[in-house]
């Protein structure tokens, strides 16, 4: 009788797999295919609105080479006729179109340096445009099509030099600086058959080129006499809150203030009719989790016109309508970006799109009758659309995307849970693919960085330092939560978590987990977490208080508050979340530190971090690497020769890839493969 019934439960087990691997896929995700998936941006309409360029960059992976290029693209706006219009073996990128719409300038590193050229649109050999010692970063043309303003930073001097070669290199922290300044090159050769530069900003101060993603630093004025721009005190990441915009006369370098408050401003935008200017300001005194408005500001008087709040309170301005009467911005709200128009007199808003795609980095071309912008959705892959400003309409202009195989993704489900004080929480569920209703899977817990960033329903085969597709494809659900702190959902949602980092926010995304357990997805018994800097953070800290969870991977992680203040790039962050130095309330960094709580952690645990990491010092992972390996639980380490806090380099993105992957299948085994 024993033998009879382990024999009809083994033939039992045999048909329940057969069936399981019956309806999985032959050939899925992985993380190799992921990083065939090409990064679209740049999308820019012509300013008749007939052509648009834009740049899509793929992996490139040989012997001696590992990194992303870049190259440009034209199409006409029906999607029609879409031509590759550079191929040199480093990245072009940034196209602009000419205000006669028969030149693309961009910049490229083909020379060693980050140069400008030109090239027609029709094709034909780049025209190399500058020769600089340091770096061509943003850059526009003028309004008559006659010259370009362009930012570098200061070059090395010849002292500069010589004390390198002399290795008598020392550098004193917070002097010196090497600002990035506004200079100004023609279009066309001198009679000498040159081209020569002018430093337009010569001051103490550096343009605002990272004020914030999506603000640009400066605009030219429609009549092309003065340029409206963005400065800070210094080039330092810690130093956005300065900004400040002025307005330099383009023929004799006057500079004269134009917004000089205790807010930080930034982006700022001429009007069509060159009297008033658009700008982006935070709250006085600034804070790192974001609090914006829009205001326009007269040239006469400056007189400041602040308009109404947004809905999340952070707008990224895209560009005034045709007839100066509203500008346009972009916003998060939820899981999805809203394209938006206000009024400027009337201060109504509207909303222009919605629906369930996700719509990023807008443009807008020089007349303001088309935008330009990404398009994609966790099943479908980033394209390039345009639309025109007046009826939004999108058309896909880019078929950049259309080599990747139909392999199936996990299906993504918007959820929403009650937090333990009743506070509502969004977040997304990937299945995963071929998933069966009514079974339990293994599920990864995974937290966003910031910790102002948030989940949105992006394509699931971008390539980045998790493996979305690839653990769908092996098995796996994803719960991807925006707790408290998150962008999205308005400035109190996201100002919620100011003194409590792994409290509410924690308590936020283990309420989510019960939920994923409760629909009976989650096999509670195989649960791993993950995220990378304040959801490395998050990581770090929830095994410090829960056991739930049977392997975490803590990547380029916040782990001793304490320590990090003392040697980021970035020292005001925290002691702007808490409320004070660490010197002022030791216990509170202490406390929520995961170092100082990682007595009995016993997950199993992966730390990876860049060593090149300035924001994130890669001594972080080291504290917590240590702390745990040396209580006996087990623990490896990866570390990222030349990586940021962003991993850039292909190779490098495919091995943390693939690392989570194999590490999560070592401890939770999802039972497919």
């Amino acid at each position: 009788m024993f033998r009879y019934f382990i024999v009809v439960l083994v033939v039992a087990m045999f048909e329940q797999t057969q069936t399981v691997q019956a309806e999985r896929p032959a050939a899925g995700w992985t993380p190799e295919l992921m990083l065939k998936v090409r990064r679209v941006a740049h999308v820019r309409p012509s300013p008749d609105a007939m052509r648009v360029v834009y740049s899509v960059a793929e992996a490139v992976m040989t012997e001696d080479r590992s990194e992303f290029v870049s190259q440009i693209w034209v199409a006409n706006v029906d999607g029609s006729e879409a031509t590759q219009l550079t191929f040199a073996a480093k990245s072009s990128t940034n196209p602009i179109w000419s205000p006669d719409g028969n030149w693309i300038a961009f910049t490229s590193e083909r020379t060693g340096k980050s140069n400008l050229f030109r090239m027609r649109v029709t094709g034909g050999e780049a025209e190399q445009l500058t020769d600089v010692k340091s770096r061509v970063g943003l850059f526009a043309w003028s309004p008559d099509g006659q010259q370009f303003a362009f930012v570098m930073p200061d070059p090395p001097t010849d002292a500069d030099d010589k004390a390198a070669k002399a290795r008598d290199d020392f550098r004193w922290i917070d002097r010196d600086f090497k600002m990035d300044r506004l200079h100004l090159v023609s279009v066309e050769k001198d009679k000498n058959g040159q081209r020569l530069s002018r430093l337009l900003t010569a001051g103490n101060f550096s343009i605002s080129v990272a004020a914030r993603p999506g603000g640009g630093s400066f605009d030219w004025s429609p009549d092309g006499k003065s340029i409206v721009f963005a400065h800070r005190k210094s080039p330092k990441a810690d130093d956005w809150t300065s900004s400040d915009v002025s307005i330099v006369d383009v023929a004799y370098g006057k500079i004269t203030p134009l917004a000089t408050t205790g807010s930080s401003e930034f982006a700022p935008l001429f009007s069509p009719d060159g009297k008033s200017v658009a700008l982006i300001a935070s709250s006085d005194p600034p804070h790192w989790a974001g609090d914006y408005s829009l205001q326009v500001i007269s040239i006469a008087d400056r007189k400041v016109k602040l308009l109404p709040e947004t809905p999340d309170h952070q707008p990224t301005l895209i560009g005034w309508s045709s007839d100066g009467t509203s500008l346009y911005f972009v916003e998060t709200r939820g899981t999805l970006n809203r394209l938006s128009e206000i009024n400027v007199e009337t201060e109504k808003i509207g909303e222009l799109v919605s629906g369930g795609e996700l719509l990023r980095t807008f443009e807008m071309n020089a007349k303001g009758s088309a935008f330009g912008f990404v398009r994609e959705s966790p099943q479908k892959a980033p394209e390039a659309c345009v639309s025109p400003s007046g009826t939004f309409a999108p058309v896909q202009v880019s078929h950049a995307n259309s080599h990747l195989p139909t392999f199936p993704l996990g299906k993504v489900e918007l959820l929403r849970w009650k937090s333990t004080d009743g506070q509502e929480i969004e977040g997304l569920l990937t299945y995963p693919v071929g998933y069966q209703a009514g079974t339990r899977v293994p599920l990864l817990l995974q937290v966003h960085g910031g910790p102002m960033g948030v989940f949105v329903q992006s394509f699931a085969g971008n390539s980045g330092v998790y493996p979305n597709a690839a653990f769908a494809s092996r098995g796996f659900a994803l719960l991807q939560p925006n707790p408290r702190g998150s962008a999205g959902y308005g400035k109190d949602f996201r100002y919620a978590n100011f003194q409590d980092w792994g409290g509410g926010d924690f308590r936020d995304i283990m309420a989510g987990v019960d939920r994923v357990i409760e629909m009976g997805v989650a096999d509670p018994e195989r649960m791993g977490v993950m995220g990378w800097s304040y959801g490395g953070y998050m990581t770090s800290w929830t095994i410090t208080q829960t056991k739930r969870f049977k392997a975490a991977s803590v990547g380029a992680a916040v782990t001793n508050l304490v320590s990090f203040t003392g040697t980021a790039d970035i020292p005001g962050f925290l002691p702007d979340y808490f409320g004070g130095q660490p010197w002022d309330d030791v216990k509170l960094y202490a406390a929520r530190s995961p170092v100082f709580q990682a007595n009995g952690v016993t997950t199993p645990t992966l730390v990876q971090h860049g060593e090149a990491d300035v924001r994130v010092p890669v001594s972080q992972g080291y504290e917590f690497y240590n702390a745990v390996k040396q209580q006996g639980t087990p623990a490896e380490m990866l570390v990222l020769p030349r990586q940021p806090h962003g991993p850039t380099e292909p190779r490098m993105i495919l091995k943390i890839m693939q690392t989570n992957l194999d590490w999560f299948e070592k401890h939770l085994k999802t039972g497919f493969y």
